[in-house]
């Protein structure tokens, strides 16, 4: 398995066993505190059959927290590192609780608490960046390829990028062939990976002598 990634996942297991055994040892700390000041603890779990229906309904979200908590765990959903976006969130995963998921906002850099009964809202960033790249449809089909090689390879020396590929033509516009690049980076350098990457792309472009194609509207006079 690859290093990064079951590191990842020891952090994850961590801290969800660390919010599990908490739990559990306040419940123990306050049936002892409890037994302690004279409550008979004993009746009162007895007891607990009749108050369960009521404290069902008022415990209900936080019951569904913990079971999509054990299921984000036990799924691998996601885990802590993993970009993951929600709402207008996009952001890294930096704790997975029995309740709640808490991730820094890449863009705002602001932490943002997720209730885990939200997990079908929740959108996991695979960490690659998809980047297309308009080519003159007077290039020859070899040259763009010859082109497109240069600029991965002038990728692969960008700063912030782990790794880039080429990933051939991908669409036929107005005024332009779409080919496309791939690249990943550290998911908190996202934004300024993706600037690295246009501005190597356009630099290699520059050094092609290669013009990028703007869409035109050409009038004709009867």
């Amino acid at each position: 398995m690859n290093k990064r990634f079951s590191d990842k996942r020891r952090r994850t297991y961590a801290r969800m066993i660390k919010s599990i055994v908490c739990t559990i040892v306040v419940v123990i700390l306050v049936l002892i505190i409890l037994e302690a000041v004279g409550v008979n603890v004993t009746s009162m779990l007895a007891s607990v059959g009749v108050a369960s229906v009521i404290i069902g309904f008022a415990l209900q979200d936080a019951l569904k927290d913990i079971i999509r908590g054990i299921e984000i765990i036990t799924s691998n959903y996601y885990e802590i590192g993993d970009l993951i976006k929600f709402d207008d969130n996009l952001g890294v995963v930096q704790s997975i609780t029995l309740r709640t998921t808490r991730i820094q906002d890449i863009n705002t850099m602001n932490i943002v608490s997720i209730a885990n009964r939200n997990i079908d809202k929740v959108e996991v960033d695979t960490g690659y960046i998809y980047i297309p790249v308009p080519l003159p449809y007077e290039l020859k089909l070899e040259k763009a390829d010859l082109i497109m090689k240069g600029i991965v390879k002038k990728l692969e020396k960008t700063e912030l990028l782990t790794s880039a590929g080429y990933q051939g033509l991908t669409a036929i516009n107005d005024s332009s062939l779409a080919y496309q690049v791939v690249v990943t980076c550290n998911p908190t350098d996202r934004l300024q990976a993706r600037r690295n990457s246009l501005h190597a792309i356009v630099e290699t472009l520059e050094e092609y002598k290669i013009k990028i194609p703007y869409t035109q509207l050409d009038l004709h006079n009867k």
